[in-house]
């Protein structure tokens, strides 16, 4: 992990928190907010926040492409909002999404800002292995739920029966917002796709 250098999008969501979680691991975070910026990195973390205008400023600062080019090579990982930008198809309105993992979102699913929660997630077999936890905490503020995966997605957590933290190949996706708890195996967990 030590050298590995991790960009968290830095236009809009908690970021900061990201930051603070990759830097207590050892790894060489960045903010971004440019192209250039993406080409020196190992990996990048898309936030949470509010995905629409995340879409908005990702066309604004002319990121899209380069958002879509980098992925294609290496790992990302979407917390919320970010799982939503990172589907393959978006509903509760349809929106734009990149595709980059094959899941289908449906946003604001638990729920408003007042319905917000923490709740105890269960590890699925897999991930309990990895990780050595058999339940987890887990932050959802507004947070959307995957609907469906495809065969290539592994599911690693689930709250209530829905999947709440899945990947496929180098991509990871969480519903919930890892970087507001002390735990940081989920970040541990990104960290060694790199």
């Amino acid at each position: 992990m030590a050298g590995k250098r991790v960009g968290v999008l830095a236009l809009q969501g908690d970021y900061q928190a990201h930051m603070k979680a990759l830097n207590a691991m050892g790894a060489d975070a960045v903010e971004v907010r440019t192209a250039e910026e993406m080409q020196t990195l190992d990996g990048l973390i898309i936030p949470g926040g509010e995905s629409t205008t995340m879409l908005k400023l990702l066309d604004l600062m002319h990121l899209k492409e380069a958002f879509i080019e980098f992925g294609k090579t290496k790992p990302v990982f979407g917390t919320c909002a970010g799982a939503i930008l990172m589907a393959s198809k978006v509903s509760h309105p349809d929106q734009e999404c990149f595709s980059m993992m094959d899941i289908t979102v449906e946003r604001n699913a638990y729920g408003r800002q007042i319905d917000s929660r923490v709740a105890a997630i269960i590890p699925e077999l897999e991930f309990r292995r990895r990780s050595g936890a058999d339940r987890m905490e887990a932050i959802f503020i507004r947070a959307p739920i995957i609907r469906s995966t495809g065969p290539e997605v592994k599911v690693l957590a689930r709250y209530h029966g829905d999947p709440v933290l899945a990947e496929q190949g180098r991509h990871l996706v969480s519903t919930f917002h890892p970087e507001l708890t002390n735990d940081k195996r989920i970040h541990e967990l990104f960290l060694n796709k790199l």
